[in-house]
Order: structure tokens, then sequence, then C-alpha cells
């Protein structure tokens, strides 16, 4: 396991540990739906709770004190990273859960106290908000002055639905209804989708799910993503909003399977639909290409040992990989939607890897088009 990893605890034989390491992996990595990144001080506090060193509780006031002692600059944004993983990791370890509109608020006051001055409140001002899978359009939230009512409407009616009888591919589509639902009302200003996630969590251990795994962890970016385009309509250009990548993450998430989440699938543009196909006609056609990719993956795993970059840098490297691999191309806007990140560090990357030779410029498909060597 590397340093920056928690992936090891995820299959740990002793459930306490495994728990822990869930909870953790969880709360960093939803910080990536606002293209946040945890620090390796986070991680190494966060290992130290796992093993039984320390509690949550000493956990979140080591977090605290370290940013005391060492301020950070307000665009890093690493400071919130951290304390908000920690608060996430509090609460997914509780047992304590109550399905009401108060509950929702009070998980948004508890990560963001402290940070936002609007913590744990309705927001009182109308939002938009770019998407890029939506080619920089927005979804249409709710309106502040009637938050709180459409809020308790969705609580009442999710209370009184019963899910008795239903198969579970019918309890996944219900429940891709309701949490894309609590998400497009948008109560909180700040912070919205990560709120929704741990709230939703807790919810669906409720219902006897059991959801210690790493989808969360590992797909926070996807699950924003698939949230958008599930309430997103353009009829005049033939858009209609669809749940069907919100329950590809459930499918994941509860039933273990093994379905593709890429988000670029998701564009609206449909461009990428058109790899997808050509994506899985390759694998059914050539599964040489497969033995192919190990071999050249193994070979970027050498160089980029050698490289010498931070841990922060090579868990975002690896995230683009695992999306793109020697073949697809990419460019600065891929990377932004991928990491969560905006153009100037974006570009950085870019330079770092063209410096350490990992990537080449790819000609003919217009400016800024790259691939892995």
């Amino acid at each position: 396991m590397s340093e920056g990893s928690l992936e090891e605890y995820l299959r740990e034989s002793e459930p306490e540990k495994r728990d822990k390491g869930y909870a953790w992996h969880t709360a960093i990595g939803l910080q990536a739906v606002d293209g946040l990144e945890a620090s390796e001080y986070l991680i190494k506090t966060a290992k130290r709770n796992i093993e039984g060193e320390i509690s949550i509780e000493q956990a979140k006031e080591l977090i605290d004190r370290y940013y005391e002692e060492k301020p950070t600059e307000p665009e890093e944004r690493t400071e919130e990273a951290d304390k908000v993983s920690a608060r996430i990791a509090q609460i997914l370890s509780e047992k304590a859960f109550t399905f009401s509109p108060t509950y929702y608020l009070a998980i948004h006051g508890r990560l963001f106290e402290g940070i936002y001055p609007h913590a744990g409140k309705f927001r009182d001002y109308n939002i938009t908000k770019k998407e890029w899978i939506l080619d920089g359009d927005t979804v249409i939230y709710g309106g502040a002055s009637e938050l709180k009512a459409t809020l308790e409407y969705d609580f009442e009616v999710e209370r009184a639905f019963s899910y008795r009888g239903l198969s579970i591919a019918q309890m996944i589509e219900h429940l891709a209804v309701f949490v894309s639902r609590l998400w497009q009302i948008h109560i909180f200003a700040e912070g919205n989708t990560r709120s929704t996630a741990v709230f939703f969590i807790k919810y669906l251990q409720t219902l006897g799910f059991d959801v210690t795994n790493d989808i969360f962890a590992e797909n926070a970016w996807y699950f924003r993503n698939a949230l958008v385009r599930a309430n997103y309509n353009n009829l005049k250009e033939g858009i209609h909003e669809t749940r069907e990548y919100l329950e590809l993450f459930l499918r994941n998430l509860l039933l273990n399977e093994k379905n593709e989440l890429r988000n670029r699938y998701m564009h609206i543009s449909g461009f990428f639909e058109i790899a997808q196909k050509q994506d899985i006609d390759a694998q059914k056609q050539d599964i040489e290409t497969r033995k192919q990719d190990i071999d050249a993956r193994s070979m970027f795993e050498s160089n980029l040992q050698s490289a010498g970059f931070s841990g922060k840098t090579l868990m975002n490297i690896e995230k683009i990989y695992r999306e793109y691999g020697v073949n697809e191309v990419f460019g600065r806007g891929d990377i932004m939607s991928i990491l969560g990140i905006s153009k100037s560090p974006a570009s950085v990357l870019l330079k770092k890897l063209l410096s350490a030779e990992l990537i080449e410029p790819v000609r003919g498909m217009g400016k800024g088009k790259y691939r892995f060597k």
C-alpha cells in the first residue's frame, strides 16, 4: 500500500479496521467533487486512527491544531479538505441517524462549521453552476424562496414510500430518483454534494445496504456528474434528463457490479458515447490489446516512479491514466473534469507530464491534445 492510500484497509479481515478504512477512504475521496485533495498529514493521521492508536476525536483535534500552527493559502483549500474529511469520517463511523430535513441540515453544519459562514443554513439566493458535461450550461436548481417547503415535501414523499415487494433493480431506480431530487434542490450555497452524499450513505445503511467499498471514494466526481445529468433537460437539442448513469453508479455501489464509470461518457455532445461503443467493440475483437495495455502500464508505472513526483501529483496522474490509458487522447479540459481543478493547475500538471516525457502531443486533433507514451 502506498503512503497516500487507504485502499488496503478495505480488504482488512478485522471488521473495525475495515469499517474505519471505508469511512476515511470515502471521506477523502468525496473532496474531489469540489476539486479538493487531502494532505499527506491527514492521511497519516487517518492511518493512526484506523490502527487504533488514536480516536476519531483525537484525529480531529490533531487536524485542527495542525492548521492553527500552519496556516495555508486560501486558494489551496487543503485545510477545508482535511477538516471536512475528518468530520465526514466521524459521521460515517457513528450509528446515529434520523431521516429528516433537520438531520440533513445538521450534517452540513457539522461538516462546514468554521469554514463557511452559512454552515447548516438554507441558501438565501439563487444559483447557477457551469458544467463541463453540459458544455458550460447549468442545471436549474431550486428557488431560494421555496427551498424549505420543497425539501420537506421530498422527505415526506420518501418517508411514505414502501420498498416492500420491490426487486433490487426497482429499489435502485427509486433511490436514484430520491437522491437526484434531494441534490437538485441544492439547499446549501456550498458543500451541497458532499452533504448529500454523506446523508445518502447513512440512509442506505439504515435500509440495510452494505456500502463499505471504494465506489464513492474512487468515483465521487462521477457521482456528481451523474446527478447533473439526472436533472438536465434541453428539449430543443433533444437532450432529456436521465438517471441511467446514476443507476450504474448505484449498481456498482450496492451490488458490486463492475459497470464502467467514465465521466466523459456523460457529456451531452454524444461524441464520447460513440467512443464508448468503439471501446466496447475493440475489447470484444482484440483481447491481445489488453495484454499490450498491461505491458504498457508496467512500463508507465516504472517511468512514473523514477520521475520524482510528490504523492499528490502521483495520485492525480494515476487518475488520469486510469481514465485514458496509452491509447486515448485528452486535453486540459479533460484533466479539469477528472480532477475537479481549474485551468491553471491543470496546465501546470500537463507541463510536468511533458517535462517528464510521460505524455506526447497529438497532432491533427486540435490544439493541446496529448496521450500517454
